[in-house]
């Protein structure tokens, strides 16, 4: 399929890819990390470092985590087009997208991904309080029709969820990257982020599955695996990023 590049940047229109990609996109990210996996896990620790302090800061920090999450993403790109092409990794790469004029945009992606999901919380509460609201009048009535309204509507409140969140991450998966390392508008690369990962639904379920079996397999050793499989799962934004829209 043949790019088509935006008369507004840098960006080419996604492409779809071969379901086997999925995994591709886990072997490549291996083949990156293996390249330098020392300095990976020091990149990895540090952020966590970032995101555990983060996390202690009331309300703030939660905010600040969501705003950041984008430029430490990038960077992270950054970080392996750079190993990529022969460069030495440093353990200031985390930081790499926080210079120059990245850092705003990435910014405005994560106060969008905000946006997106204080409307996706206040949708899901007022579908939970109609919910509750069902099954204690049920209780109260003795209705076990008016119990089990409530009940539905509290587990399509959960499902509602679910989707809007999947979109939501659609929408910001490739986002930094498109940023980033192509110079892309923050709303025009959440629309394309959409696009492409639309385009791409079935690798990208293959993916989730190598993830959650990855997942269980990292947790079991107190948690541990983490420390491996952190920056792995990083790495798989940047080779799918540059399988669907090139270096």
């Amino acid at each position: 399929m043949e790019s088509n590049v935006m008369a507004g940047g840098g960006a080419a229109e996604p492409k779809s890819v071969d379901a086997g990609r999925g995994l591709a996109w886990w072997t490549e990210g291996w083949a990156l990390f293996t390249k330098n996996a020392g300095m990976w896990i020091v990149m990895g620790l540090i952020f966590m470092v970032i995101l555990i302090v983060l996390a202690f800061i009331p309300i703030i920090g939660a905010f600040a985590s969501c705003l950041l999450m984008p430029v430490f993403t990038a960077s992270w790109m950054m970080a392996a087009q750079k190993l990529e092409g022969g460069g030495t990794l440093e353990a200031g790469d985390l930081f790499a997208a926080f210079k120059g004029e990245r850092v705003t945009p990435l910014v405005i992606v994560g106060a969008l991904f905000v946006a997106v999901v204080v409307v996706i919380t206040i949708v899901v509460f007022v579908l939970g309080a109609g919910g509750m609201m069902g099954m204690l009048m049920g209780g109260a009535r003795r209705s076990a029709g008016g119990l089990m309204a409530g009940i539905g509507m509290g587990l399509f409140a959960v499902l509602i969820a679910l989707v809007l969140g999947m979109l939501a991450s659609m929408a910001v998966w490739f986002a930094p990257g498109l940023v980033a390392l192509r110079g892309v508008a923050p709303v025009d690369a959440m629309r394309l982020s959409f696009s492409a990962s639309l385009k791409n639904v079935v690798p990208f379920i293959l993916w989730a599955v190598i993830y959650f079996v990855a997942a269980i397999v990292a947790s079991i050793p107190l948690g541990l695996g983490w420390i491996v499989l952190g920056p792995l799962l990083l790495l798989t934004l940047y080779t799918s990023y540059k399988d669907i829209f090139g270096a």
